[in-house]
């Protein structure tokens, strides 16, 4: 017999900060997978357990958090099961094989950029570092990247941030079949402004967060 478990089938009928944060990350490690038989299962992935944890805990489900060898390195995955939920991805732009076809969901604008967080904790990344290293007083500099295989899906992103800030992002070709969508320092900081807003942050990766905050204190000392 099968066995049932508890979800919110619910929670991407309605949009929440967290809802958002969620359908973000999903877009940038999820997957829809329709079986031979006809069964429907949304597979959420990510190499941080304890962030998998929150997410399950934010759609109250009781799934069981397995280890996946997906990619290199220690993988971690949600599967549930539910027609409902899959058809509700659907209707925001979210179907199986998405990879080359992503397209950016319906998004309100209040919940904007908790999604953002929600793709960028999945296939973004913030680096910290020194630009022109040859000099006498090499410059630290941050840069935010925003990774996808859709070429598209990136520039609508970049389009979207230029309502909110100035700073135009660089598409550039990345590795193998994939696009970088890239930040410099004052749209980086623009963003951490806005994806870190307390007033809605409430699923997000610290150790992200923590990068963005160790080069601002150094620039504030």
């Amino acid at each position: 017999m099968p066995i049932f478990k508890n979800v919110n089938k619910d929670f991407f009928k309605k949009w929440s900060h967290d809802m958002a944060y969620v359908l973000g990350f999903i877009c940038a490690d999820g997957n829809l997978i329709k079986n031979k038989r006809g069964a429907h299962f949304i597979a959420i992935y990510s190499a941080d357990y304890d962030l998998l944890v929150d997410i399950r805990k934010t759609m109250k489900s009781d799934h069981k958090i397995s280890h996946s060898k997906r990619g290199s390195g220690n993988n971690h995955y949600i599967q549930i099961g539910s027609k409902e939920m899959f058809e509700d991805l659907a209707k925001l732009n979210i179907f199986p094989n998405k990879t080359k076809r992503l397209l950016l969901p319906p998004v309100p604008p209040r919940f904007w950029f908790s999604f953002l967080r929600g793709y960028f904790d999945g296939d973004g990344n913030v680096w910290v570092g020194y630009a022109h290293k040859e000099s006498k007083k090499p410059n630290q500099t941050i840069r935010v990247v925003f990774t996808s295989c859709t070429k598209d899906f990136l520039e609508s992103i970049r389009v979207t941030l230029l309502r909110y800030f100035p700073q135009n992002g660089v598409i550039s070709k990345g590795n193998g079949n994939c696009y970088r969508l890239t930040y410099a320092v004052f749209g980086a900081l623009n963003l951490y402004k806005y994806m870190y807003n307390s007033k809605y942050l409430s699923l997000y990766l610290g150790r992200k967060k923590v990068v963005f905050e160790k080069y601002i204190k150094i620039k504030t000392e």
